[in-house]
């Protein structure tokens, strides 16, 4: 009697709320036996079958979490001794749901302020530029280099047109050179060569002159044969183009070839890669004239008159000789466009007054009056297009008015002449009034009067 008693008080206490749980399962069953259940009583007893198991479940891991935090002595570790309960301390980041070790997170290794695990040693690492705190002074010597972007195939035109149109005003080879290394030109740098070549075909001689030095200048330094004769091979593919504004273009460019071979730019082998390959009418033409260029200068290194010699440096001689010749070719055929023209081809805008003083010359040795009203149409011509300035014009007329006396000797009736040709000048507006009067006039010199005996007037 005595065992029985000390095994109920060691028994669990049951709750009042299991009792009557248990009392109701026990009219349930003995219901589901006789079979009298109905819908509703049936959703209840799975409700509350549902409901005892989540209750079992919670009391189990309670006491998984009570017991583990037990120490040996017996005593709860982290729990407040004065709780009924032994509740554990809520500031405790050992897990309360029985899954964790109780472990701190990342091994100890996170949180604020801390930057790794205790004892771990990290590597040196190179600096980041990208890094916000990047201390660019604190690095040692820094060394800068420029970067300088390629330059597009559209912008190329835009940026070498100004440099090709000032080298033609100054001719300095090595500015060009400079200028060119700046840029970065990338794979398009033969196009240089056939833009300076196809600008200068539409300027004047001496601009073709200036290109087949800098073509020279370039050649080894900056570009390359293979460059150069690419930018020839662009240029033969582009002649049906360019003949529109320069219908001579493909003989132009023929003599860019010959000079271009004679100079060392382009391989003696350049003529032979197009011999019956070329479809192109124009371009025939231009190797054609390649071919008999080389033929006839094949002894001479370098085909240096290929273009002829600049208008400033020809010989004073060879400048009187092609301006007589321009005026007698006017007053044959009457064409002020082509004497203009021609004109303009000399390229010596500074000795112009050579023509004018020419003008007077002719005028005062020729016969009849045809002469001098053509000449003072060409001055006419050339003053209202502003080919020749008022500083040639009158230096030119200036010129005849000092040597007058001389001319005389060949041409008795000069002031005469002079005196008529200056009024016509100033009538049609060629000449300034001031110049007009400075025109010398020799009159009637008469120091004996017949019938005055003999007497000297006074």
């Amino acid at each position: 009697m005595a065992t029985d008693v000390g095994s109920w008080a060691a028994a669990p206490p049951v709750d009042e709320a299991e009792r009557s749980y248990s009392g109701d399962e026990d009219a349930l069953n003995e219901a589901e036996v006789n079979g009298n259940w109905t819908p509703q009583e049936k959703a209840l007893h799975e409700a509350r079958l549902k409901a005892k198991a989540k209750r079992r479940l919670r009391k189990s891991s309670s006491r998984n979490s009570t017991s583990e935090s037990f120490s040996e002595s017996g005593d709860l570790v982290g729990g407040d001794p004065n709780s009924p309960k032994g509740k554990v301390n809520t500031n405790d980041r050992k897990s309360r749901t029985g899954k964790g070790r109780g472990l701190p997170k990342k091994g100890g290794a996170g949180g604020k302020g801390v930057w790794g695990a205790a004892g771990m040693v990290y590597e040196d690492e190179e600096p980041d530029a990208r890094d916000p705190n990047y201390d660019e002074s604190s690095q040692g010597d820094t060394v800068y280099a420029k970067v300088v972007p390629e330059i597009d195939e559209k912008e190329l035109e835009k940026m070498v047109n100004p440099i090709v149109q000032e080298y033609f005003e100054h001719g300095d080879t090595k500015e060009v050179q400079i200028m060119l290394k700046e840029l970065n030109l990338g794979p398009h740098k033969y196009e240089f060569s056939s833009l300076a070549v196809s600008l200068s075909l539409e300027g004047k001689a001496s601009h073709r002159e200036l290109t087949s030095r800098l073509l020279s200048d370039l050649s080894g330094k900056v570009m390359s044969q293979s460059d150069m004769a690419r930018a020839f091979d662009k240029m033969l593919q582009e002649l049906p183009d360019l003949i529109l504004d320069t219908p001579e273009a493909p003989q132009m460019l023929g003599q860019f070839i010959a000079r271009a071979i004679a100079d060392h730019i382009l391989p003696m082998s350049f003529l032979d890669c197009y011999k019956g390959k070329v479809d192109c009418e124009h371009a025939r033409v231009a190797l054609d004239r390649a071919a008999v260029l080389l033929k006839m200068k094949r002894g001479i290194v370098r085909l240096d008159n290929v273009w002829g010699v600049g208008g400033g440096q020809r010989p004073v001689k060879h400048l009187i000789k092609e301006m007589n010749l321009l005026l007698k070719e006017y007053l044959t055929s009457g064409d002020v466009l082509e004497a203009e023209h021609c004109l303009r081809d000399l390229e010596v805008p500074h000795f112009h007054h050579e023509l004018v003083y020419e003008v007077i010359v002719m005028v005062l040795e020729s016969t009849g009056d045809t002469a001098s009203h053509m000449m003072i149409k060409l001055l006419q011509s050339f003053w209202k297009t502003g080919l020749i300035t008022v500083d040639q014009m009158n230096r030119g007329f200036q010129r005849v008015y000092d040597e007058l006396p001389e001319i005389s000797l060949d041409v008795p009736h000069a002031h005469s002449i002079m005196e008529t040709f200056v009024d016509l000048c100033y009538q049609e507006s060629v000449i300034t009034k001031q110049l007009r009067d400075a025109c010398p006039s020799r009159g009637r010199k008469r120091f004996v009067s017949e019938g005055d005996g003999g007497l000297i007037k006074n």
